[in-house]
């Protein structure tokens, strides 16, 4: 394990290296997937320390590995080919290198497949994992012949990604079997559909730990959705607005290994649900305060003729006057939609203690005591101990 971490932190410090080598902002933006990258890897390293009979611990650490792999290729080509104009040495060779990007696509359609045990659910799945792995063997031989072309070219010039711009396309047999290679690309994305859809009905048809270890899963591949497309749409772009957004969506797309791998380890797995419902509250809330103090500054600045320092004041004491009691309504309505096991446990102690005032039996509040509890907490064991008493009623 420390030789996989060691080669990823070499890795890792040779993409810092390359990138202010580079001195391209653009360049910077678009390759600077190492940090996300460093998560899978150390993370993968941690599940396989822990399970190194379940693959998919290797697999997080090979996407991890790949995904250093090919950023550092990428701002070698534009170090070599945009500011040293193809005088370094094995330009051709990073530029090559950039066509293994796919095998990450197709490391992460294993890792949804065999979440989160590893095995496959049922012996008629193998036959699926084989048309998979030609699929994209085939595939990735189309990618590799396409990007071959680069050696042919005395004067290759790459974009600030370090992909190549002006490389022909292949002719003769490489063309014939490039196009071959292209079609499979249908057949990998209806494995994919399997995969996905194999976890969705798993997820209707289990409960307890195994339900929440795909709580786990989807969580994380939503954060990592919506964080690649944001950093996508801001790449490319200097302004400070983007380069926010691309550091945000680097800590976002690092959100999918970390759920994987508490899901796999179990690690607090039942929090999930109270990690949501805060997480959806708190930007409910957020959003709502922000948007009513520019309101309420515009509204005091523009029709009331407050001074600039009034309504700034004004509104900042409206906003904090107003958080809790929005956060607490807020709270409720995400509880009551998303974590719903601790609505129903708050609703039960709730009606508890409204009862509890007028009970004047102690045999009936300690029943009633037992039944909230084990509503509201779900033991594996219950035991009410009162004073006087000889022993547990």
């Amino acid at each position: 394990m420390f030789a996989i971490l060691g080669l990823a932190l070499l890795l890792y410090s040779t993409c810092v290296v390359l990138l202010i080598a580079t001195r391209d902002f653009r360049a910077a933006s678009e390759n600077a997937w190492a940090v996300p990258a460093l998560v899978f890897a150390a993370l993968g390293a941690v599940v396989a320390w822990h399970q190194p009979r379940n693959p998919i611990g290797w697999l997080l650490v090979a996407c991890g590995g790949l995904n250093l792999l090919v950023d550092a290729a990428g701002l070698y080509s534009v170090l070599d080919f945009r500011i040293h104009h193809g005088t370094l040495p094995l330009g051709r060779a990073a530029v090559m290198i950039q066509a293994s990007a796919f095998l990450l696509a197709v490391i992460f359609g294993l890792i949804v497949l065999l979440f989160p045990d590893g095995t496959l659910p049922s012996r008629r799945w193998r036959w699926v994992l084989w048309v998979y792995a030609v699929a994209s063997v085939m595939f990735l031989a189309n990618q590799f012949i396409g990007q071959s072309t680069v050696l042919g070219v005395s004067h290759l010039q790459v974009d600030f990604t370090g992909s190549p711009v002006n490389n022909p396309d292949p002719s003769g047999v490489a063309a014939s079997v490039a196009g071959i290679g292209d079609r499979f690309s249908t057949v990998i994305l209806a494995c994919w559909v399997g995969f996905v859809g194999r976890q969705v009905l798993g997820y209707r048809r289990t409960a307890g730990e195994r339900r929440q270890q795909l709580k786990w899963l989807m969580a994380g591949a939503a954060i990592c959705v919506v964080a690649v497309v944001a950093t996508v749409l801001a790449g490319g772009s200097d302004s400070p607005g983007a380069q926010a957004v691309q550091a945000a969506g680097q800590l976002g797309i690092a959100a999918l290994p970390v759920s994987i791998s508490v899901g796999i380890l179990r690690y607090r797995l039942y929090d999930i649900d109270r990690i949501i419902s805060r997480t959806l509250a708190y930007t409910i809330v957020t959003s709502l305060l922000i948007g009513m103090y520019a309101g309420l500054v515009l509204l005091a600045t523009r029709l009331l003729s407050f001074q600039t320092p009034v309504a700034v004041a004004a509104a900042t004491l409206a906003a904090a006057a107003l958080f809790n009691p929005l956060r607490q309504r807020v709270q409720r309505a995400v509880d009551r939609r998303f974590n719903r096991a601790r609505y129903d446990a708050d609703q039960t102690v709730t009606e508890f203690a409204a009862r509890l005032k007028d009970a004047v039996d102690l045999d009936s509040v300690g029943a009633d005591l037992a039944i909230v509890v084990s509503r509201a907490l779900e033991p594996a064991h219950l035991s009410i101990w009162l004073t006087g008493r000889d022993g547990p009623g």
